[in-house]
């Protein structure tokens, strides 16, 4: 046997994923989740899931992880002391930041704390100017001073960046090697390793996350590796990061703030070669845990790129995939807002205590207790019958609410789900609608554990009429790990104006992008033949604010290239604005190449076609409340695990397996397609 495993770690479960290379055979499995240290979770997650299978932490070829340890470190303020060493006169730049408010119309938002304290940031003398001339040379005794004093307090990061790092480097590797002569202890990063591109603020904001979040990550990840290499296992560790690719674990120590926004990403991969598979190209994903959903948009088959993203009030430039998320989930708690009306989230029960049903002394309702209410959830127990709920206390604390808003038990538990399928199609319509697409044109596939329980309501507020369910959607991002490549980002910027003229600097430069593409491949032990380059470029027009990436055309640099950028971007403005600005100066600003290394994957099997009987799977019945059939409908429960190949199912019906529960509302109808996903149709 040869094992691959996924583990992704969320807030409330641990999420295993077992695929056999040689039998194809797939098995998943969760824990609890650790969340005062993940490893722990994971560790037994690996232990228990390799031996439900029959084998040992020794028979893994491959570990792949998706953690959320930067990113909750970074929402709760828990990273480390960090100083900055910047530009003489921009020391109070990551605090200016744009001289934007966080909200345009809350004039009580407060701003995020830099995460940098004012007297731990030092101004030193030096100026590069934008053209990569040297004005003021670098004041090195400036830079020591600094380091002592950021010695002296305390510090446990330092970050470096100046205001033309990313056109001339020299002056911050000799800063950050002055630092280390002075200070080696620390965890010392600058701006033009981590996020060599124009705009100073976002850049010196995303080295000073980097350098905050990196000596919680080199701790996270020396105690997992020591906790594997303690059961035995083998395989070299990879880490999942914001674009939906993995990286080693020593890449993913010195660049921690890669993995800020990586939780989601794997399940957006593992959609996309779920459409693949069964011939669906476009799509929308629709992943709902806990305590929020994240949705993203596959046009063609291929995910977007963003190349920047605010989290929490700090702006990180780093390439991710372009997932939209927005705080509703299981755990969204329902209250009677100031105008009093029902609302439902952002705030969440989390995984402690979690929601009133499971009896940890909660007495908020949240959206699981409304399920738990209707029925649309198993009203004694979750986990396939690991974990028993009470239905009772769901009932109760729905009721206090009921009573404040003037309606009946059950009005108010459908009305908890439908504020919160309304805040998903919001979200969904972020990522379409506004950005030029109709959902209509797409299918939705729902993951995540609370997915499929939400997933026709919401299909049908957007009118669209086709879901994909897939095999086991309540750990969609772990199987995604088992399905996705060795994956890093090179970029850099350079202002011109796009015409032929550019033609010998553009090759140059990708040229060099490609050299440090090659030398990452080296590093990873990627083989010539395994190795994936892709080129964009992001262009505007002359005073624009805002860039759109453009493919590159492969092979040499040549007119027939800018005519195709040219074009390309008008095509992507036209469907993004509305209009091309016919005459205006075109400007390419970054160049950017993706490197993949391909990695082997998990391969599935298509089942022979078992006909359109269900009825082995009917495993009992349940009265589920459908306000669309007008109340409680007795209803037929399928399990699964016993659905094969071709099987048909006429709704209303539920369909239960340990990891999420599918709810199919009354006409709609679900086919098992032969990679034993559910496509569910609209009537």
């Amino acid at each position: 046997m040869a094992w691959r495993i996924g583990i992704d770690s969320g807030g409330t479960f641990t999420d295993v994923c077992l695929f056999d290379d040689v039998t194809g055979m797939v098995a998943v499995w969760k824990v609890p989740s650790t969340p005062d240290d993940p490893s722990r979770a994971i560790a037994r997650g690996t232990q228990e899931g390799v031996e439900r299978v029959g084998a040992s932490p020794g028979d893994i070829v491959y570990f792949g992880h998706g953690t959320t340890v930067g990113t909750n470190a970074l929402i709760q303020h828990r990273g480390v002391k960090t100083g900055l060493v910047t530009t003489e006169g921009f020391r109070d730049l990551i605090e200016i930041g744009r001289q934007k408010r966080p909200d345009l119309y809350d004039l009580q938002a407060d701003k995020a704390p830099p995460l940098v304290t004012r007297d731990l940031r030092f101004g030193v003398a030096e100026r590069v100017r934008h053209d990569g001339s040297v004005e003021t040379p670098l004041d090195a005794g400036a830079v020591r001073q600094a380091a002592r004093a950021l010695k002296e307090e305390g510090v446990k990061a330092v970050a470096i960046g100046f205001l033309y790092g990313f056109v001339r480097p020299e002056h911050e590797a000799a800063a950050k090697r002055i630092v280390a002569e002075e200070f080696p202890e620390a965890f010392i990063c600058a701006s033009h390793e981590v996020a060599p591109e124009f705009r100073e603020y976002e850049r010196i904001s995303t080295t000073v996350v980097n350098a905050y979040l990196g000596p919680v990550m080199q701790g996270y990840i020396r105690r997992l590796a020591e906790r594997l290499k303690e059961l035995g296992l083998k395989a070299t560790p990879h880490l999942t990061q914001s674009n939906g690719g993995v990286i080693g674990f020593d890449m993913a120590a010195r660049l921690p703030v890669r993995t800020v926004l990586s939780g989601p990403s794997t399940g957006v991969v593992a959609a996309q070669a779920i459409g693949a598979m069964i011939g669906i190209e476009n799509l929308i994903t629709f992943d709902m845990g806990g305590t929020s959903s994240d949705v993203a948009l596959l046009n063609n088959g291929e995910a977007k790129l963003a190349s920047e993203a605010n989290v929490h009030g700090y702006p990180i430039k780093a390439p991710m995939l372009d997932i939209h998320t927005v705080g509703a989930g299981g755990g969204s708690l329902a209250a009677i807002d100031s105008g009093g009306l029902l609302k439902v989230g952002p705030r969440s029960a989390g995984a402690d205590p979690g929601p009133v049903c499971y009896g940890r002394g909660a007495t908020e309702p949240a959206v699981t207790d409304a399920n738990v209410v209707l029925q649309t959830l198993n009203p004694t127990h979750l986990l396939g019958g690991r974990m028993a709920i009470d239905q009772e206390l769901s009932k109760q604390a729905i009721g206090r609410l009921a009573d404040k808003l003037g309606l009946d038990l059950m009005a108010t538990a459908q009305g908890i789900i439908s504020v919160v399928t309304a805040n998903m199609a919001k979200a969904i319509r972020v990522i379409s609608v506004q950005r030029g697409h109709d959902p209509r044109d797409y299918a939705l596939v729902a993951f995540g554990g609370a997915g499929p329980l939400h997933a026709a309501r919401l299909a049908r507020d957007l009118d669209m009429k086709r879901i994909v369910v897939p095999r086991n959607p309540g750990i969609g991002c772990a199987l995604g790990l088992l399905l996705t490549d060795l994956r890093a980002n090179f970029a850099t910027t350079r202002l011109a104006k796009l015409s032929n003229a550019l033609i010998p600097d553009m090759a140059d430069i990708f040229t060099a992008l490609q050299e440090q593409a090659e030398h990452w491949f080296a590093e990873e032990g990627v083989a010539s033949g395994d190795r994936r380059l892709k080129r964009t470029a992001d262009l505007r027009y002359h005073g624009q604010n805002y860039e759109l990436a453009i493919d590159v055309p492969e092979g040499p640099i040549t007119p027939v290239t800018i005519a195709a950028l040219a074009e390309g971007f008008a095509q992507a403005h036209k469907r993004l604005y509305g209009f091309v600005a016919e005459g205006e100066t075109v400007q390419l600003v970054t160049y950017r190449v993706e490197a993949v290394g391909l990695v082997p994957k998990a391969a599935f099997q298509p089942q022979a076609d078992a006909g359109p009987e269900s009825e082995q799977a009917v495993i009992g019945r349940r009265e589920v409340w459908f306000p669309e059939a007008g109340g409680f409908v007795a209803c037929p429960i399928y399990d699964r695990d016993r659905l094969k190949a071709g099987n048909r199912i006429a709704g209303p019906a539920i369909i239960e397996q340990m990891d999420s529960t599918t709810v199919l509302l009354p006409g709609m109808t679900a086919t098992v397609e032969p990679y034993l996903n559910l496509i569910l149709e609209m009537p």
